[in-house]
């Protein structure tokens, strides 16, 4: 027998039993579904991840003091100063696309008739680059308001709300900080929440670097903030700034300097120990299908005696007879795992079409190694049923009832 008769007994076989035949197949159908979904579902959340952790800052490190001496005069002169910012910027150049520098503070105002503590944070035209900041109204500090000391301002979008009621409202607007009056001139927010762990916060307010120097005690960089050229940039980057910073200072101040690779290979050996771990929750699911074939197998084996006796009377070998209930067995684990297949992949790609806010990746790898399980299932649970069948006495099996 040929394998073009082997394939059609087997679906005469199948189409006898076509009840029997869809829930044998159903399990596969499920494990290779979830396999895809399972895989899409880690590639998705994993990008996700990792494009958040990006949107904080491109190739960003960040510096700030960590600790030094109990001295005040110390302890001030061991600040990262402004002065700090720009030898930085003059020593690693074409390394670093900018470096921004950041003058914390608060102040109180009253928002909603309340009077609430707000954060004021000086900054320069660098900064909204570097840290991903995203206009929502008006515009953005930019190099004229650091050079003239103009005592302009811009709003998160939550302080906006509170105050003013939308944030084109707010533009214009006066408010007084420290004493002295401010005109709002934007709103903004980050690209990426940090949720609060950043100097960003829901109620904050960024002003010129040069005008808060007007009402701070000392001056006091926290955090210094550096885009590199490029990611490989990044390590060696982060070196040079730890190493002119202490090189600035005396010995007893300690700077911490890092990067976001850390955080983001955290979350890659995160995101790749949850999916090998979801695939063999799904291989379960499969490797559970197979049994269920095997033992419907030989449950079609057991009815089919006197058939299998026919055969091997009239000259069927036992090589055919295995390799009709082989191709039996293969035939319902590719079906099973064609449709399976299918499922995961429409769902993604429907997702595609219902939302551009998130991007859902199809792994190719996924599909081929789901069809290449639904065989090796096939073949794998199906050889002992079929190795049964080919070895029975064609005598016996004939005086089968």
């Amino acid at each position: 027998m040929n394998f073009s008769e082997a394939i059609s007994f087997s679906v005469d076989s199948l189409e006898a039993n076509p009840l029997r035949t869809f829930l044998t197949a159903l399990g596969l159908v499920i494990g290779n579904a979830s396999v895809i979904l399972v895989v899409t579902i880690s590639l998705a959340s994993k990008d996700l991840i990792l494009d958040q952790i990006r949107g904080i800052g491109s190739n960003l490190v960040y510096a700030q003091y960590e600790a030094g001496g109990q001295n005040t005069a110390k302890v001030e002169s061991d600040f990262i100063k402004l002065a700090d910012v720009e030898a930085i910027r003059r020593e690693l150049g074409p390394q670093i696309v900018a470096a921004t520098a950041v003058m914390p503070n608060n102040d109180f105002i009253v928002v909603n008739g309340k009077v609430r503590e707000v954060g004021i944070n000086g900054v320069d035209e660098y900064y909204p680059a570097v840290r991903n900041i995203v206009p929502l109204a008006g515009r953005l500090i930019d190099a004229g308001d650091v050079n003239f000391h103009a005592r302009v301002a811009i709003l998160t979008q939550k302080l906006a709300l509170r105050l003013y009621g939308s944030q084109q409202a707010a533009i214009g607007q006066r408010v007084r900080i420290n004493q002295l009056e401010f005109t709002i001139i934007g709103t903004f927010r980050e690209k990426t929440s940090t949720l609060g762990q950043s100097e960003v916060v829901d109620e904050t307010i960024l002003i010129p670097y040069t005008v808060i120097r007007y009402f701070v005690q000392f001056e006091r960089v926290d955090p210094l903030y550096l885009q590199a050229t490029t990611a490989s940039d990044v390590p060696h980057v982060t070196a040079e700034v730890q190493r002119i910073l202490e090189s600035r200072h005396r010995t007893g101040a300690h700077y911490m300097v890092q990067n976001l690779k850390a955080i983001l290979d955290t979350a890659n050996q995160i995101a790749t120990v949850l999916t090998i771990v979801l695939i063999l929750v799904s291989a379960i699911a499969l490797i559970i299908s197979g049994i269920g074939i095997m033992n419907i197998m030989l449950v079609t084996v057991t009815e089919r005696t006197r058939e299998i006796g026919l055969r091997m009377a009239v000259g069927a070998s036992r090589h055919d007879i295995l390799g009709q209930f082989l191709t039996e067995s293969v035939l319902i684990s590719l079906i099973g795992g064609a449709i399976g297949i299918l499922i995961g992949l429409a769902l993604p790609l429907g997702a595609r079409l219902l939302t551009d806010q998130v991007r859902v990746p199809v792994s190719p790898v996924s599909v081929a190694v789901a069809f290449l399980v639904s065989f090796t299932v096939g073949i794998g649970f199906g050889l002992f049923p079929a190795n049964r069948a080919s070895k029975m006495n064609p005598t016996d099996a004939l005086r089968y009832e």
